[in-house]
């Protein structure tokens, strides 16, 4: 069975156990909110239609969120002027789980059980960055030395952290920490210092050929030598045959 409803202006064809993304509506999470404007009901292949409205109907649901929808940029031009403006708009929404549908008496609800888990929180485990509900990833108490080191000549020194002390993630299965802890104690074993590179050796001195010892010993032209024109060798050729 299913209805369908009027809020914020706009029509939802909903069902029980149903998410339910509308304008948005007061409330706290985990309220519950009731629709009266329910305009058609359908149930196989009959279809209840009102007049505006379906007498007795109406559809529960539970408040999970209000949140800020997808981002929406406006962009304004005006050509040969310069004039360029961009803005963004979110909407305000509200998120609702469907649990059931009343019509004239006849109740069709929904079994599952409503999680308040927000949409950030979804993204945050689909990233690996939600903190569990055995307390944080990597545990808070970890020393940790504040080291001092100077930057150089003329400049402020500048403050570091250091941790002192590790700890392995906090992991709610013992199996797994015990997993954990033994691949940690085999990379530890089979690390292996890195090798330095071999430094390159000077290339050999080669021996003086005949041509650069003849090149050292003959004397250096001088300045008005060099200046001079060259001189042509060979006679101009006549016009004459």
């Amino acid at each position: 069975m299913y209805a369908v409803i009027k809020t914020g202006g706009k029509q939802y064809r909903v069902k029980p156990g149903d998410v339910l993304v509308v304008e948005k509506l007061a409330g706290a999470p985990g309220d519950k909110v009731s629709f009266d404007q329910v305009l058609a009901i359908g149930e196989g292949e009959s279809v209840t239609l009102g007049a505006p409205l379906v007498q007795d109907a109406s559809v529960n649901a539970t408040l999970i969120e209000t949140r800020k929808g997808e981002k929406l940029k406006i962009f304004k031009k005006i050509r040969r002027q310069g004039y360029r403006r961009t803005r963004g708009h979110r909407q305000p929404e509200s998120v609702f789980r469907v649990t059931s549908l009343v019509v004239a008496g006849k109740t069709e609800s929904w079994d599952g059980e409503v999680s308040l888990t927000t949409l950030t929180e979804f993204n945050l485990r689909a990233r690996n960055l939600a903190r569990g509900a055995a307390g944080p990833l990597t545990p808070a108490a970890v020393e940790v030395e504040t080291v001092v080191a100077p930057e150089g000549k003329g400049k402020a020194p500048r403050g570091k952290a250091k941790v002192v002390e590790e700890a392995l993630p906090i992991v709610a299965d013992e199996a797994v920490s015990e997993a954990l802890a033994e691949t940690a104690a085999a990379e530890a074993a089979a690390e292996v210092p890195a090798k330095k590179p071999a430094a390159r050796k000077a290339p050999a001195a080669k021996a003086p050929t005949a041509k650069d010892v003849a090149k050292s010993a003959a004397p250096k032209a001088s300045k008005a030598q060099t200046k001079a024109p060259p001189v042509r060798r060979t006679a101009p050729r006549s016009g004459k045959g």
